[in-house]
C-alpha cells in the first residue's frame, strides 16, 4: 500500500512538472515569416515582449520553405509571406484562417552591386543590361523564392531575360542573394529595397517600375486561434511605423 501511495505521488509530481511546464510556455507566439522580414519583425517582437507576458519566437526564410513547413504541420501560430502566391498555396490547403488575412505591407524591387561598383542603367526597354556589366547577378531562386520571382517577371517584361538567365545565381532567399552581393561574389542583384537599405556593404543603383513585376505584398494571416498569438497578431497591424523605418509601405489591403 505504501508503495502504490508512493508511485500515486511521484506520478502526481510528474504531472505537476508538466503541468507547470506548459504553463510557462503557455505565451509563447510562433511566427513564421519571410527572410525579408527579419529586423522589422524582431523589433516589433522585442517592444511587444517588453510590455506582455509573452514570448516571440520568429523563425525567417523563404517564404516557399516556409509554407512548406507549415503544410507539413509545424506548430505555427502567424505566417507572413513576401507573396500572395504562397499565401494561397497554404489557403488552399486550409492551413491558415482565411478571414485573419490582411496585406501587412509592402516593398520595392532594386537593382544593387558591391559598395564602390556600382553602374549606370536605366530601368526600361531598349536598355542592355546583360552588357553593362560583367559577372553574375543574385536573387533568389526564380521559380519558387518570391524576390526571385518578381525579378524574373521584371526582366522578362523590360526584355532582359533571355540575355541575362545564364548568369543569374539563384539563392534559398533574399537575404542570401544580398550576402553574395556584399562579398563581391556576384556583381550585381535583384533584392527588395529595404534590404538593400539596412547594408552599407551595396549600392542600389535603380529602382524597378512598378509596372513592370506583380505588386510586392506581404499577406499575414493567422494559422492557429490562440489568443495571444491574435493579440500580437493586432500589434504587428498597428507597427506601421516600425515597418516604415526600415523601408516598407504600408499595404492597401
Amino acid at each position: 500500500m505504501k508503495k502504490l501511495l508512493g508511485l500515486l505521488f511521484n506520478s502526481l509530481i510528474t504531472v505537476g512538472v508538466l503541468l507547470g511546464a506548459t504553463a510557462s510556455f503557455a505565451g509563447d507566439v510562433s511566427v513564421y515569416a519571410a527572410a525579408s522580414l527579419t529586423d522589422a519583425i524582431s523589433e516589433i517582437a522585442k517592444s511587444y515582449e517588453a510590455g506582455h507576458k509573452a514570448k516571440i519566437k520568429a523563425s525567417f526564410a523563404s517564404s516557399g520553405t516556409l509554407a512548406k513547413q507549415i503544410e507539413a504541420g509545424a506548430p505555427v501560430d502567424i505566417f507572413i509571406s513576401a507573396d500572395t502566391k504562397w499565401m494561397n498555396y497554404l489557403d488552399s490547403k486550409g492551413k491558415i484562417d482565411q478571414g485573419s488575412r490582411v496585406n501587412l505591407v509592402g516593398n520595392s524591387l532594386v537593382l544593387i552591386a558591391p559598395k564602390g561598383r556600382a553602374f549606370e542603367v536605366r530601368l526600361e526597354k531598349g536598355f542592355d543590361l546583360a552588357k553593362i556589366f560583367e559577372g553574375k547577378l543574385c536573387t533568389g531562386q526564380t521559380e519558387s523564392v518570391p524576390v526571385g520571382i518578381y525579378a524574373k517577371e521584371a526582366l522578362s517584361r523590360l526584355g532582359w531575360w533571355d540575355a541575362i538567365q545564364s548568369r543569374i545565381v539563384g539563392t534559398d532567399d533574399v537575404r542570401a542573394a544580398l550576402v553574395l552581393v556584399e562579398r563581391g561574389e556576384c556583381a550585381a542583384g535583384i533584392v527588395y529595397a529595404t534590404d538593400a537599405k539596412i547594408s552599407d556593404k551595396v549600392e542600389t543603383i535603380g529602382t524597378f517600375p512598378e509596372s513592370s513585376h506583380s505588386p510586392i505584398l506581404y499577406p499575414a494571416a493567422l494559422v492557429t486561434q490562440s489568443l495571444q498569438a491574435k493579440e500580437f497578431f493586432d500589434y504587428l497591424k498597428t507597427s506601421s511605423a516600425v515597418f516604415a523605418r526600415y523601408g516598407f509601405r504600408v499595404a492597401a489591403d
